[in-house]
């Protein structure tokens, strides 16, 4: 395992430890900030996630922009593969996707503008750390390639941990929205 892969990996096991203190901590309303934000774009495509084990729920604000624009999910079509993202709606019927998310039992695929990001934690400078697949990393890498697309990461505040260690493709997000606050990042790229 290489310095950086070991650097990543503590990382990871600090963030999931500060999420699941946040989550623990977490009373009701976490998704206003988002919803806000959101209303800000009513009517461009956006894609959220179906939140597992103690990430942040953006359900409750996704369901709001699906009365104005498409809204999807995304579906792992496999390891290397960037993201696919297929339409949702509340209480449209669902199925167990891979590594447990939700995915809709109807696959009707768009291509989002937006995208809200589960993480493990982030930083001050904008930086998200994932589950280390890189699926989110290849897919805004191509969707920023094809046009301007923003990338919103949604966690709770204290998630934030301190300069994360980074790779050459880690891509970077435009605006972290946590339950108390909204922070924007130049695009740097």
């Amino acid at each position: 395992m290489s310095d950086l892969a070991i650097l990543k990996a503590d990382a990871r096991k600090a963030g999931f430890a500060r999420r699941k203190a946040a989550h623990a901590a977490a009373g009701p309303g976490a998704a206003g900030l988002l919803s806000e934000v959101l209303a800000g774009h009513r009517g461009v495509p956006i894609s959220g996630y179906m939140p597992i084990r103690t990430e942040i729920d953006p359900l409750p604000a996704m369901a709001e922009a699906a009365a104005y624009g498409p809204v999807g999910v995304p579906v792992i079509q496999g390891a290397g593969l960037a993201l696919l993202f297929s339409r949702w709606e509340p209480d449209c019927a669902m199925k167990e996707g891979p590594f447990g998310a939700l995915i809709p039992e109807v696959d009707a695929f768009f291509e989002p503008e937006i995208l809200i990001l589960p993480l493990v934690a982030f930083d001050a400078q904008g930086n998200r750390l994932g589950y280390g697949g890189g699926f989110y990393d290849r897919t805004l890498e191509m969707l920023r390639a094809r046009r301007g697309t923003l990338a919103i990461g949604f966690a709770y505040a204290g998630q934030e941990g301190e300069a994360l260690p980074l790779e050459a493709t880690d891509q970077p997000l435009d605006m972290i929205v946590t339950e108390r606050d909204v922070r924007r990042f130049p695009r740097r790229r």
